[in-house]
């Protein structure tokens, strides 16, 4: 079965080659903990492939044999535009990488319609200035949920779409947008995205979420990565859990795999150790 590459090599060789086509993958994280990174890291080496395979090729080696690289990669935002994401992404991986793919990856900015019933300025996120006649037109405008549906209509089949993130779809919820509306679209994606037969990451932060939400949470999607701080001494240790995931878990049980033991460098997320049941 062919599977999509989630860009961290050591990670896609233990699970045949990634993901299963079709797959909705909750990235769940406390702050720092490497959930973004793994979000970076991913949307950057497909985009790497094709775009410059000797460094793909240097960062992450061999694609494995039952690897198959998405059509194109989206990078779907609420907050930001391209131009903030890239000088993120610089801060996670080497600027090679970073150049070769800030115009291969596809950005969308939904910042518009996240914004548009909210208090903030019109100009502080869009480029022209709001003024007391644009004002009554802000209720016509699509809702952000619509957006999203509209844009992974159209590009999610066969493709990467990364999403960042849940968590201000969260944040807004509110008269307009409840939280069973977040929960009703997950759902309707994980379906979705069966016939689309691409990968769709969705980024979260644990710390904003209850223990029900992320629990919905979960349970609307086909897999769950779990990002942790870990405390030992002095120090912390970042470390990454595959907690349900439909294809793949089963493969890491086989292994005995437990936790992996992770850190950033230079080509984005890496797995350093695995612990496995003794």
């Amino acid at each position: 079965m062919d599977r999509i590459p989630f860009g961290v090599s050591r990670l896609d060789s233990m699970i045949n080659g990634g993901a299963p086509p079709g797959s909705v993958v909750l990235l769940a994280g406390d702050i720092g903990a490497g959930a973004r990174e793994f979000l970076y890291t991913s949307a950057a080496m497909n985009a790497l492939v094709e775009a410059e395979p000797e460094l793909f090729d240097l960062y992450y080696g061999s694609l494995h044999e039952n690897s198959t690289v998405p059509g194109s990669i989206h990078y779907l935002s609420f907050t930001s535009d391209q131009p903030a994401i890239v000088d993120e992404m610089e801060f996670t991986m080497d600027g090679d990488i970073v150049d070769a793919v800030a115009d291969p990856i596809r950005f969308a900015d939904l910042s518009p319609e996240y914004f548009q019933l909210s208090p903030v300025p019109t100009e502080w996120y869009t480029q022209r200035t709001g003024d007391i006649t644009s004002l009554g037109d802000r209720h016509d405008r699509r809702d952000v949920l619509d957006a999203m549906g509209d844009y992974l209509n159209e590009h999610a089949a066969g493709n990467l779409v990364l999403v960042d993130s849940v968590t201000d779809l969260i944040s807004a919820a509110s008269d307009s947008m409840d939280w069973s509306d977040i929960t009703m679209l997950m759902k309707g994606l994980k379906k979705a995205s069966q016939a689309w037969g691409g990968l769709i990451l969705l980024h979260v932060n644990v710390e904003a979420l209850t223990d029900t939400q992320l629990g919905r949470l979960n349970d609307a999607a086909d897999g769950t990565i779990r990002f942790k701080w870990e405390s030992g001494g002095s120090e912390r240790d970042r470390s990454m859990i595959v907690q349900s995931f439909r294809g793949v878990l089963s493969r890491l049980e086989e292994e005995n795999i437990v936790q992996f033991e992770t850190e950033i460098d230079d080509d984005g997320f890496n797995i350093t150790n695995v612990r496995k049941i003794r």
